[in-house]
């Protein structure tokens, strides 16, 4: 099954009296489904999604290669500190979440700011810019010689550039997808984060035993190829046919919704997608001018922008990132001779989830998947701490060989559940829980959310564990069993839903609980009924791309 079901119901299609006496809005009477129908999945389409989701391998490149560079001789020995009880060279832990916590706070302000640039420059020219603008930062890292404050500000100027392409990626392809595969292409973002982390972690392994700095600047500078590579090829690609509609460049925009669906420009499927957009955005030009704190005050706005922000947020405190940022300093503690090759397991299970997580998008129920995911998480975090704490020899960890291979395989099962599940749909939950005009600030500031928290963990995780140790895994299996309850309360089940009927959903305050039993029975959006202007019915201009 596609995102949109036999029984979904576009509202753009009762927009006048006539078709509200023609049209009964019964699952079977769904005029939209034989429009979604006559889309093909066509290269262009899969290939834009590709291209644009380079953006979520930068982000896991540079998030995955940190981790390994803490136990490489070279970059201890320029950017580590001289412990003279134990004669060894260490990291303390505040120069270390320094080190690590400066790229997601740059990603935090960047997110911020690509909603603003998105607008004023377009969706194509935003992630050009954006992705060559992350050189900048690059350039800071490998020049870097014994000053690890130059180092962590080169990661500081990376992280800009990452993390509005976190808001930018996502935007353009739900913007520009066929309906038919949007989904699949959102989650796309993810899987290119999994395969960034695990392409840095085999090049990891391959030169962390140089002596020289090409240890780690080999690795480091590889991520000038992955910048050009998105920041040209993007070029290429169209532009959002949203974007270039209200830009005033409706031929465009035909051509467009016409060559990524495979079908002719004059086809009803792309007429009835240049009506929605005009319609939206008459519509809103009909009402008054929408502010950056709407995302706020708006109809039911509030709501949903804290639950993009809880769902961004619980992305983090589930707690993936906590192996993927300090996990060989953690399975060094375990025993392990070569903790990279535990890395390279745990990226390689993460990456070959994740594809798994793509069918998951398509075949489940998003509200199912995500809560089955937070239980199986908890779970895994409940054994890790426990087995970890009161079983695990912190002294001599190769006294416990058992503990030690129990941490790996919950560890493997931890990235299971969460490749699976918390892992890509969180970016397809929140890219459909907002209307046209407040999707660009509303996305910017629950991803802005997940930048945050990924700050937090990556600064204060290393203080955390020097205190209570294993049991930190605890924090984790308390957050995953919260977002099961606020999945369970808040969440509205979107799977095969147009983007009106979700937003209708909100507006009409439909019980999240049964909502996967709702049917769209004709009934107006609260939202037209202060719009004085000829369109009876709201049509979101992102329905359908």
């Amino acid at each position: 099954m596609g995102l949109f079901s036999k029984k979904s119901a576009s509202l753009a299609e009762v927009s006048s009296p006539e078709k509200d006496a023609s049209h009964s809005h019964h699952a079977t009477q769904d005029p939209v489904a034989p429009l979604i129908a006559e889309q093909k999945i066509t290269f262009i389409a899969v290939f834009l999604g590709l291209v644009a989701s380079i953006g979520g391998f930068m982000f896991g490149y540079v998030s995955g290669q940190i981790s390994g560079f803490f136990d490489m001789k070279d970059f201890a020995e320029r950017f580590g500190d001289y412990d003279m009880y134990t004669d060894t060279i260490v990291f303390t832990a505040a120069r270390q979440g320094a080190i690590v916590g400066l790229l997601p706070a740059g990603c935090l302000f960047g997110s911020l700011i690509a909603g603003k640039i998105a607008d004023s420059m377009g969706r194509r020219l935003a992630i050009s810019v954006s992705a060559l603008s992350c050189c900048v930062g690059t350039i800071i890292e490998i020049s870097s010689s014994t000053s690890w404050a130059q180092f962590a500000v080169g990661r500081l100027i990376t992280g800009l550039g990452i993390g509005s392409l976190s808001v930018l990626v996502p935007m353009y392809q739900s913007e520009s997808s066929p309906a038919r595969i949007r989904g699949v292409l959102i989650s796309l973002y993810q899987l290119f984060i999994t395969l960034g982390i695990w392409t840095a972690e085999m090049i990891n392994y391959g030169t962390h035993s140089m002596d020289s700095s090409a240890s780690w600047r080999i690795t480091s500078g590889i991520s000038f190829l992955w910048a050009l590579i998105l920041g040209g090829g993007i070029l290429f690609l169209p532009e959002s046919p949203r974007y270039a509609y209200r830009m005033g460049r409706e031929d465009e925009a035909r051509r467009t919704i016409a060559r990524l669906a495979g079908i002719a420009p004059d086809a009803a499927s792309v007429n009835f997608q240049i009506n929605e957009i005009r319609e939206k955005l008459e519509e809103e030009r009909a009402g008054a001018a929408t502010h950056w704190y709407e995302i706020f005050t708006g109809p039911k706005m509030l709501y949903r922008t804290l639950l993009g922000m809880i769902l961004q947020t619980g992305q983090q405190l589930t707690g993936a990132n906590f192996f993927f940022y300090y996990g060989t300093t953690i399975f060094r503690a375990t025993g392990l001779s070569d903790s990279y090759v535990t890395q390279i397991i745990l990226g390689s299970v993460n990456v070959g989830c994740t594809f798994g997580g793509l069918y998951v998008v398509r075949a489940y129920s998003r509200r199912n998947a995500l809560m089955v995911g937070a239980a199986w998480m908890m779970m895994c975090f409940l054994v890790y701490s426990f087995v970890g704490h009161f079983v695990l020899d912190p002294d001599n960890p190769q006294n416990t060989p058992q503990a030690g291979n129990v941490l790996i395989v919950f560890s493997c099962f931890f990235i299971v559940a969460f490749a699976t599940t918390w892992g890509p749909l969180v970016w397809t939950v929140v890219a459909e829980l907002y209307p046209a005009q407040y999707r660009a600030p509303a996305m910017a500031v629950a991803t802005a959310s997940n930048w945050f928290w990924n700050f937090m963990m990556s600064f204060f995780t290393r203080f955390i564990t020097d205190s209570i140790g294993y049991l930190y895994g605890l924090v984790f299996a308390g957050c995953c069993g919260a977002l099961i309850v606020i999945v369970f309360f808040f969440l509205i089940e979107s799977k095969d839903r147009t983007l009106e009927e979700i937003d209708t959903m909100y507006l009409l305050g439909v019980n999240p609980i049964t909502s996967h039993k709702w049917v769209d029975n004709g009934t107006k959006s609260p939202r037209t009924d202060s719009h004085k202007a000829d369109h009876s019915e709201r049509s979101d201009d992102g329905v359908i791309a």
